[in-house]
């Protein structure tokens, strides 16, 4: 009974909701500016990996840059979810691709 009393607690109020805007936009900025940088490295390299980081950061940025248009951001939203959830599987999917293509080279 405890257990389930503790699963729905609201969550607090928002101290300062201007301030927590600004962060979430330097976040998205700066995943946005590092996804440019591993875009670049990858058009330079033709590295698997590097197009992994630059779709992880880019899709972070994405998605930092529409949980800000939300009426309420610090509640949640599916498509926020989806869109960090499918990052980081493209992300894991280029570090399984990569070390798998090393290792047939190998071979």
């Amino acid at each position: 009974m405890m257990a389930a009393a503790l699963l729905h607690i609201p969550m607090a109020p928002v101290a300062h909701p201007s301030a927590d805007l600004f962060l979430v936009g330097c976040a998205a900025a700066l995943s946005m500016v590092a996804g440019l940088f591993f875009l670049r490295f990858w058009r330079e390299t033709r590295d698997v990996l590097f197009l992994g980081f630059a779709i992880f950061f880019l899709m972070q940025a994405g998605s930092d840059a529409y949980e800000i248009t939300l009426r309420h951001p610090n509640l949640g939203n599916a498509w926020v979810f989806l869109m960090r959830f499918s990052s980081r599987i493209a992300l894991l999917a280029a570090i399984l691709w990569k070390n798998t293509g090393q290792a047939r080279a190998r071979r």
